[in-house]
């Protein structure tokens, strides 16, 4: 089973884009790093405040898949820089 999320966010104390490129790094670093994920930022790469990340994960079944996203979902959450303003997931 493959599971893809694209999670858009707000960075509401970013003030450059090294500002936002170093929450960005945390993040996808963090993620890329404790879960079994691929992580991307994909859109939004020009403008401070505001970003996209594409997230993928693969399993044998439906449950680990959904528990592995719904866990870097949170780490996402946990953040305080970042806001998580919209998620769509979808099965592939």
């Amino acid at each position: 089973m493959i599971l893809s999320a694209v999670v858009e966010c707000m960075i509401y104390d970013a003030h450059s884009l090294k500002d936002k490129r170093s929450v960005v790094k945390r993040i996808t670093t963090r993620i890329g790093g404790s879960f079994n994920i691929a992580i991307s930022e994909a859109d939004y790469h020009d403008l401070w405040q505001r970003t996209c990340f594409e997230l993928v994960t693969t399993s044998p079944d439906r449950v680990r898949a959904e528990r592995v996203m719904d866990q870097a979902l949170a780490l996402i959450d946990s953040f305080p820089e970042i806001e998580r303003t919209a998620t769509e997931k979808q099965w592939l």
